[in-house]
């Protein structure tokens, strides 16, 4: 699965929703570092860090907004800022590709060559259950409660006016509170389930309520960042 459809429009978008994505897993991140190696300074697109149970991480990310494969030279200077530096991994990320010899250039090195696409699936589960899911169940949690089977024990105190909005929302809220709530961290608690596929439309094709009271762009949207 992937985070977006949508494309970095150039190369300080791209280094934008780098940082972003690692900043959503939890990472502290700079953009546009500068800092001192043994050999100087040097500016890094991307740096980020973590704290594992009081052990750093730290990665550093070269973003490539090239329409040409990244060639070797980039690698062989990027290789050399990574182990300079201390940093557990870095990464070239690009919206093109890589040359061959690129690719021989890290091998049996600390340093990965990623798409644009490879670096959203590479970071897509850390990002779901450190983001998306904690902000799906916040975002939603006042809409879910029209959609609990069991009346809440506050309804028997509302009038009958009240009571007839309640169901208003229950009706115009419930389909779509119970569809959310598979990607909910209660939902997967209990189910054990893995993350739910998108589109939503596959798996709800056969259904007709849902398809006439869902908005079909929900239904057919394919990154989970735009859900």
């Amino acid at each position: 699965m992937i985070l977006t459809t949508k494309q970095p429009q150039d190369w300080k978008d791209l280094q934008k929703k780098v940082s972003e994505i690692l900043q959503q897993c939890g990472f502290k991140v700079e953009k546009e570092l500068t800092t001192e190696t043994v050999r100087g300074k040097v500016e890094l697109d991307v740096y980020a860090e973590e704290n594992i149970k009081g052990r750093k991480y730290s990665i550093v990310c070269e973003c490539k907004y090239w329409k040409s494969n990244i060639p070797q030279t980039v690698i062989h200077g990027f290789r050399t800022v990574v182990n300079d530096l201390g940093c557990n991994v870095g990464y070239v990320i690009t919206t093109s590709d890589f040359q061959s010899g690129s690719v021989t250039a890290t091998e049996n090195t600390n340093v990965e060559l990623l798409t644009w696409e490879n670096f959203q699936a590479l970071f897509f589960e850390s990002w779901y259950e450190s983001y998306f899911s904690p902000q799906i169940a916040k975002r939603l949690d006042p809409i879910l409660t029209y959609s609990e089977p069991i009346l809440p024990k506050w309804f028997d105190k509302m009038n009958e006016v009240d009571k007839d909005a309640y169901f208003n929302l229950k009706d115009k809220y419930d389909l779509f509170g119970w569809i959310v709530m598979s990607f909910t961290p209660y939902a997967r608690m209990l189910t054990k389930d893995t993350i739910p596929p998108l589109p939503l439309l596959d798996r709800v094709k056969e259904n007709k309520e849902v398809i006439e009271r869902i908005p079909i762009e929900i239904l057919e949207e394919t990154g989970i960042m735009s859900f």
